[in-house]
């Protein structure tokens, strides 16, 4: 019998404690390592942190200390600041270290060859080469619904005119205000200009689902189109980081469109609620999560995959659980891969191993 592929955890947040509680239990998977962010979590135990009993495995803020465990590979479940572009000196030193790495944190490299940083991108390729270590990330959608999802579907296609993946979700359980409120511009009129509303921010937000997809159907992307909507709540609206007001925004909607051979030809839409009376006008379901896949071609498909219970609030929990069991359930598969920066199309189906325990 193989030894456990020794993991560590970077961050407790949602998709961090699911991962931590999903690799306790895993026998080919072994809980190595926990690093936190905030001074109070430091020395507590991971299990508890996770909200389950104790593993006695201690948290700790020294990225050093992980390394020098030498893990098989790290969770990067990283949200808040330390999102995207701020992990990549982490990512580097990770790589250098021999350690792959999957992340839900940078959803920009879900396909490396569209990521918006060149240069960035080449210090990666290069540690990953002098550590000969992986790195893949992935997460629900971006990820499995925006690439996996979809190219599935268009296996049976003789035709395609217009590819359009959407996610529908009601996000009043996400708790972190600085994304919600100044990244989209919940809570704020709509003459508040978001990080959404910085021009090219939402091409550059969607480019890499939308040139995986299109490197997965061996076509060219020749333009990303991109627009913002949002739509005001009418009443107060109270949710994990706080209050919406009345008056301000209540639903974002973002659109996405690749442009092949002159037509728009790939879409991505995304639009979130913090109440499901919002934006009655736009896309609704009766799920606080769906996601959407539909081909305009020979012949039409058109599949919904829904997240958690109906009517109920089960989806906030269910979307962040497929999220990060997108990436454990790949750590054997990234772990077997050749060195380098990885996408879904350079792996087998990253089917969970364990799942029937």
């Amino acid at each position: 019998m193989t030894s456990p592929l020794r993991t560590v955890v970077w961050s407790t947040g949602g998709v961090g404690s699911i991962a931590i509680d999903a690799i306790s239990k895993r026998p080919d998977l072994e809980l190595a390592g926990v690093w936190v962010h905030s001074d109070e979590k430091v020395g507590k135990d991971a299990g508890v942190l996770a909200g389950r009993d104790p593993l006695g495995v201690t948290a700790t803020n020294d990225a050093d200390a992980l390394i020098a465990l030498k893990p098989d590979c790290v969770v990067y479940a990283a949200s808040g600041p330390e999102r995207d572009a701020g992990a990549v000196p982490d990512y580097l030193r990770l790589l250098e270290a021999g350690i792959n790495v999957v992340s839900t944190t940078s959803t920009t490299l879900i396909y490396p060859p569209a990521y918006y940083s060149p240069e960035w991108r080449a210090q990666m390729e290069q540690a990953a080469k002098q550590g000969d270590a992986s790195f893949y990330a992935s997460g629900i959608f971006p990820g499995f619904g925006s690439d996996q999802l979809a190219l599935l579907l268009s296996t049976q296609s003789k035709k395609i005119d217009c590819l359009t993946v959407s996610e529908i979700a009601l996000n009043d359980h996400y708790p972190v205000a600085d994304i919600m409120m100044n990244g989209m511009g919940f809570g704020h009129p709509l003459d508040f200009e978001p990080m959404l509303k910085t021009p090219g921010f939402v091409e550059m937000a969607w480019k890499a689902p939308i040139h995986l997809m299109a490197a997965g159907l061996g076509v060219e992307v020749t333009e990303v189109r991109g627009s913002l909507d949002r739509q005001l709540t009418d009443h107060d609206i109270e949710v994990a980081f706080g209050t919406i007001k009345a008056g301000t925004c209540g639903a974002v909607r973002t659109r996405a469109a690749g442009v092949v051979d002159g037509r728009e030809a790939i879409v991505i839409e995304h639009i979130i609620r913090m109440a499901r009376d919002v934006a009655p006008d736009w896309p609704t379901s009766e799920f606080d999560a769906t996601y959407r896949v539909d081909i305009i071609g020979d012949p039409d498909i058109h599949c919904a995959m829904n997240l958690g219970d109906a009517v109920g609030h089960g989806a906030g929990h269910a979307a962040m659980s497929a999220t990060a069991m997108r990436v454990v359930n790949a750590i054997p598969y990234v772990v077997e891969a050749p060195a380098g920066l990885l996408s879904s199309l350079d792996l087998p189906n990253t089917l969970p191993r364990h799942a029937f325990d």
